[in-house]
């Protein structure tokens, strides 16, 4: 593998292209010229450069075709807010690949997934850089390709046991529910350290602010170790990697997305992942959480995760 210090990967005249852009160097922003390759394969062999003008950021995603794993209850103060035990190893599941989203798109929600309770979480996210199986934590360090920045958006409704069992996928597997970017930083030039924040805000809201060092219960390194063990984990895997205290539901009262809210995740040394979220025009909601069916939602849930403030909202839809 190449050297690298932070991996773009964009559109430009209706082509897609990968370019290393060092830090140095000015701003990554739309419009600017960069030396970048056509394929990944080429980017890595330094072979064809050609000089193009990002027009659009994509997911920093050799390969979008894969699955996106994520973990679950990997931060010590998320455990804590959602009454949870810190669980002995990382609980795994994934993501679609029609679940990825660009950096500064908007994520455009269906009417089902608006009306369910849509949530944030801030996370970061590593990227394999060959095919493993059974390695160690120590040799799973050797197969990360790079660090970005993920926000794991979530229908809280389906997460109840009484809706789908307590399992996760079906909550968090729709179509760009999985936004990633703005860049795949270098293990060379990215190390968590004490120093090393993520922080979500949603209109210009703090509503997650940890430093990961301290928070974090499993390393990258720990969680593909895990993953890997009898199982093959392709070259190019995204992994989101768990996410902190302060997602809506477990507000005072609880907190949900709204229409036109923008959500910003950042993770200091990487970037700033920012996405706008938009509701169906029926249910374009701008000083409250959209309003459900009541009916449907058994009277347990209403005990952990919804607030009196939607137990009293007369439905529309």
């Amino acid at each position: 593998m190449r050297e690298y210090s932070r991996l773009i990967h964009f559109e430009s005249a209706g082509e897609t292209f990968f370019a290393d852009f060092p830090a140095a160097e000015t701003a990554l922003s739309i419009g600017i010229s960069v030396r970048a390759h056509k394929i990944f394969e080429e980017w890595i062999k330094n072979e064809n450069p050609l000089e193009v003008v990002v027009e659009k950021l994509l997911p920093p995603l050799p390969r979008s075709d894969l699955p996106i794993y994520c973990v679950g209850l990997n931060y010590r103060s998320h455990a804590k807010e959602a009454k949870l035990n810190v669980p002995m190893n990382p609980p795994v599941w994934s993501k679609p690949c029609a679940s990825l989203a660009s950096p500064e798109e908007e994520i455009s929600m269906s009417r089902y997934c608006a009306s369910n309770f849509p949530d944030w979480e801030g996370e970061l996210v590593f990227v394999t850089s060959r095919e493993c199986r059974d390695v160690t934590p120590d040799e799973a360090e050797s197969c990360i390709l790079g660090y970005t920045i993920g926000n794991d958006l979530s229908c809280r409704i389906f997460q109840m046991a009484e809706q789908n069992a307590g399992q996760f996928f079906y909550a968090k597997a729709f179509d760009k529910f999985a936004p990633i970017g703005p860049v795949l930083v270098s293990p060379d030039v990215f190390r968590v350290d004490e120093n090393t924040k993520l922080t979500t805000r949603v209109n210009g809201q703090i509503m997650q602010d940890t430093q990961i060092a301290r928070d974090r219960i499993f390393s990258p390194a720990q969680v593909l170790s895990f993953m890997s063990q009898s199982t093959t984990i392709p070259a190019y895997t995204a992994v989101m990697t768990g996410t902190p205290a302060g997602v809506g539901a477990f507000m005072k009262p609880k907190r949900f997305l709204r229409h036109n809210e923008v959500v910003e995740v950042q993770i200091s040394g990487i970037g700033i992942l920012r996405n706008k979220i938009v509701f169906p025009e029926e249910i374009r909601l701008a000083d409250k959480p959209p309003e459900i069916k009541l009916d449907i939602i058994p009277s347990s849930y209403w005990d952990v995760m919804v607030s009196p403030e939607l137990v009293e909202m007369t439905s529309t839809l």
